[in-house]
């Protein structure tokens, strides 16, 4: 019988910073989430407003201090989460300039590889200063181009593809495993690892690395309409981190999973800001519990509605409305007696 209980509200502060207060600096916007209710925040590595990642993987000292100014507003840290950098680790060319902002300009493959690995290197050096054990990413993707099969896909194309992005990714995942730090992939379309199955296939890759861990987000998977609830059922020992976000899927005959490159707002799938979706959260918490999922339910807000100061003021209660307290005993514990062998064998008929 499992007794760990999720942590909350959490939030991700990706969504919420700009050059304004009171949302412009850590301080400032602990304060603010402080106010609202949350108790920790995974912060976004690349955001010089909130961290300075070089300086955080080697000192420290300045690792203490951001906790104390978190500590002050009585927020935790969950932890520091490089999704772009992850991003990096593979990139098809078709997608090299849209994703210029993620990496140093006038770089090749090869060298934003290697600018990534140690930007994730930084994280996890970073983690162990901040007392975290988890870093959520994105995997990057070589054969994302290829999801439809349709030209017919030359073969070997896909096994070829996630065989390279495991190279690229075990010499992080062994440093991180030294470090005692775990990578939590969010399955994200646009990157190799969007569903079970592919994360399974690339689980196969690096030999069931334990480092190798999930960020699991629900959104991404009703999208998809691939089922939520039994990927924690397969996989709720790999569930290091947990977004909870919401999102909806309403077909027409215009327009299906596919999209029909239209804008969020006029798309089938859209995420939606919490309890306006179609996200079963209630099953979701429990199934967690059961699996003895610890770690923290932490709001992650793109809603294509409702404004992200809503969102967040709304998120607080309906997390908190969520959290289990795990039983420690069971029902029936009053009715129960002591091992009786002899009783046992008159019971079942043996001698």
């Amino acid at each position: 019988m499992h007794t760990t209980q999720i942590k909350g509200p959490g939030i991700f502060l990706a969504q919420f910073l700009e050059d304004q207060p009171p949302f412009g600096s850590l301080k400032d916007i602990a304060g603010w989430a402080a106010d609202l209710g949350f108790k920790g925040f995974q912060l976004p590595s690349w955001d010089k407003r909130v961290i300075n990642l070089t300086l955080a993987s080697q000192s420290q000292t300045y690792c203490q201090e951001l906790l104390g100014e978190l500590n002050d507003k009585k927020i935790e840290l969950i932890e520091v989460a490089s999704y772009l950098q992850g991003q990096c680790m593979a990139m098809h060319p078709a997608y090299e300039k849209l994703f210029q902002p993620f990496y140093p300009k006038g770089m090749n493959d090869s060298q934003r590889v290697e600018w990534a690995v140690d930007e994730l290197k930084k994280t996890i050096d970073a983690s162990v200063f901040l007392g975290t054990n988890n870093i959520s990413v994105l995997s990057g993707s070589l054969a994302w181009p290829y999801l439809y099969p349709w030209p017919q896909r030359s073969p070997g194309l896909i096994t070829d593809a996630f065989q390279e992005l495991a190279r690229r990714w075990l010499a992080v995942f062994n440093y991180a495993s030294e470090k005692g730090v775990t990578i939590g992939f969010e399955l994200h379309p646009g990157s190799d690892l969007f569903d079970g199955a592919t994360y399974q296939m690339f689980l196969d890759m690096v030999n069931g690395h334990e480092a190798a861990c999930i960020t699991y987000d629900p959104s991404h998977f009703l999208l998809q309409q691939a089922d939520y609830l039994d990927f924690i059922k397969l996989f709720g020992d790999r569930i290091k981190a947990f977004h909870v976000k919401d999102a909806e899927f309403n077909s027409t005959g215009m327009s299906g999973v596919y999209g029909s490159y239209a804008d969020w707002k006029d798309r089938a799938g859209r995420f939606r800001s919490l309890g306006d979706g179609q996200v079963d959260f209630k099953r979701i918490f429990s199934l967690l519990t059961e699996a003895g999922y610890d770690g923290w339910a932490i709001l992650e807000w793109e809603c294509c509605v409702k404004s992200p100061e809503q969102g967040a003021r709304e998120a607080v209660p309906f997390i908190e409305n969520l959290l289990i307290e795990p039983t420690r005993k069971a029902f029936d514990d009053f009715a129960k007696s002591d091992t009786d062998s002899k009783l046992n064998n008159d019971l079942l008929g043996l001698k």
